[in-house]
């Protein structure tokens, strides 16, 4: 498999998000993510003050933002311009909300880049991932971050299983991207631009741009877009 594929440029517009310096020099995506904290720190100290005003430790929050009073957000975290995060929503740290984004009731981040516009509203825990642009997650939808085993995560990509040296690795979903209720993106899974999840699927490894996919435990079906 080409490594290329995992590349930023190739699942993400970098033009959508306020953290597009995280993944300049990045050669396969998911390398950013044990760089999200001290990114945040460095960035949140740079933010206008006409734009943003911080709350309390390296918690930056755009002043048009809309933040519920049940909300708890934990630094390092960026909270971008007119980002909603909802009753309930836990943001345990290490989180970049993107612009327009919406972090809904009892939803849980954690070490995460959400780009501009995504849409995680409903009872959904995305940890140790990127989610790109306009990506939605259905509700209950889930990215499942450590192996059972606690070892290092792969990318399964066809016959080949790609090492990232990660423990802790949820999934990287592409601009547009729509998951559906209910579902589970295993650790390591990667899906490209555009792809379509059924609900109450069963995700893991790599799904090319385009594809839809639908899977149960025992078996998973992807197929071409007509």
């Amino acid at each position: 498999m080409d490594r290329n594929e995992f590349a930023p440029k190739q699942l993400v517009d970098l033009d959508k998000t306020i953290a597009k310096e995280l993944f300049e020099g990045v050669e396969v995506i998911w390398e950013v993510l044990p760089k999200i904290s001290e990114f945040i720190v460095k960035m949140g100290n740079t933010l206008p003050e006409e734009l943003f005003e911080k709350r309390g430790e390296n918690v930056w929050v755009a002043k048009s933002a809309k933040v519920a009073e049940t909300a708890y957000i934990n630094g390092p975290c960026i909270i971008d311009e007119e980002a909603e995060i909802r009753h309930c929503a836990f943001i345990r740290g290490n989180a970049i909300v993107g612009k327009g984004a919406t972090v809904g009731n009892s939803t849980e981040l954690k070490n995460v880049v959400l780009f501009d516009k995504v849409e995680v509203p409903h009872y959904n825990y995305v940890g140790d991932s990127v989610l790109g642009f306009k990506a939605h997650l259905g509700a209950g939808a889930i990215t499942s971050n450590v192996k059972n085993d606690k070892t290092n995560v792969t990318v399964k990509a066809d016959t080949d299983k790609i090492q990232t040296g990660l423990r802790k690795f949820g999934a990287i979903v592409g601009d547009y991207t729509q998951v559906g209720c209910n579902s589970v993106l295993n650790p390591g899974t990667v899906l490209g631009k555009n792809v379509s999840v059924y609900p109450l699927s069963f995700i893991r490894g790599y799904i090319a741009e385009g594809k839809i996919c639908k899977s149960n435990v025992s078996n998973m079906e992807i197929m071409d877009k007509e």
